[in-house]
């Protein structure tokens, strides 16, 4: 399984830096790859001062050895080994009127003492953070994950959403990090849902991802902006890194086993503010954004 995952995300991210650089018109992804001491590795592709993105990266890895001591209490094992392998992507626009948007899907596998596998499973999922709202947008992205996940359960929408919802909480500031997407977390087999099922829900997620996002972008793109709007995206963007640096437990784990800084760090935007005790504008559209953060909406019941 965790040769035909793999194998799978190094296609996917072809496909997808492909079509990014074609959506940009301007930008292509650099690349580099690299080796992790410990063991294992990835093929990190970064995208900057593009036309349309100003900042992203669509990053693969795959890494393995022993368990460092942290996450063994993590995970509640000892003397553990592991394997790792994901596609970790996040895209920061240039013109506030276009959401940057994250997505992740990954593998894992913990071995015993004699090198058996001992626990597999499987995790992911795609997130919208808009600056400013258009509903139609994320009435198209949900629709988009629902669609993926109806072709493998009825019921996996609803659950997803509300994980990603509850996930993507910035609890210190009481709001959500954007308007959610789909989440979901040790995926294991079952006595109705084997790994290989998982991994076909997994990589039909995967492949809704371009669908998704990019006729998003196609049509915000040339909107106009201020810069008082630039300001207020990047205000928002330091929620953004705040939720990264204190909640994200894909951050933590990367950390915690030596992972590549500069790979790991690529989601965090280039230019941020914090602006102290900021609040804006009673009835404006900046205040409209945060009215909706503070509780999940169920955007695929709207008009």
């Amino acid at each position: 399984m965790k040769d035909k995952f793999y194998n799978y995300i190094l296609e996917l991210q072809d496909t997808i830096t492909a079509k990014l650089e074609e959506v940009d018109g301007k930008a292509t992804f650099r690349q580099d790859v690299w080796e992790r001491p410990e063991g294992g590795g990835g093929r990190t592709r970064v995208i900057e001062n593009g036309d349309v993105f100003e900042k992203g990266g669509v990053n693969i890895s795959a890494v393995h050895g022993e368990l460092p001591e942290s996450m063994q209490q993590y995970f509640g094992v000892t003397d553990a080994n592991f394997f790792a392998c994901g596609l970790s992507l996040v895209l920061h626009p240039k013109n506030p009127k276009v959401p940057t948007v994250h997505a992740n899907w990954r593998y894992f596998e913990l071995y015993d003492q004699n090198g058996n596998i001992a626990d597999s499973w499987f995790g992911g999922g795609q997130d919208l953070t808009p600056y400013y709202l258009f509903e139609d947008d994320a009435v198209h992205f949900h629709q988009v994950c629902k669609a993926a996940c109806d072709k493998h359960h009825p019921e996996y929408y609803d659950f997803y959403k509300k994980k990603c919802d509850a996930y993507f909480w910035n609890a210190h500031r009481n709001e959500a990090r954007g308007v959610g997407g789909l989440f979901f977390d040790y995926c294991k087999s079952t006595d109705t849902f084997s790994m290989q099922d998982w991994f076909a829900f997994v990589t039909e997620v995967g492949n809704s991802f371009l669908e998704s996002y990019v006729p998003i972008v196609e049509k915000r793109k040339h909107l106009d902006y201020t810069d008082a709007q630039r300001t207020w995206q990047e205000i928002r963007r330091g929620r953004y890194v705040e939720f990264n640096l204190v909640h994200d437990k894909g951050t933590l784990f990367g950390l915690k086993t030596n992972g590549r800084i500069e790979s790991i760090l690529m989601s965090l935007p280039p230019h941020v503010q914090w602006v102290y005790d900021h609040h804006p504008e009673a009835g404006s559209e900046e205040e409209q954004l945060l009215n909706v953060l503070k509780n999940p909406v169920d955007w695929i019941t709207i008009p």
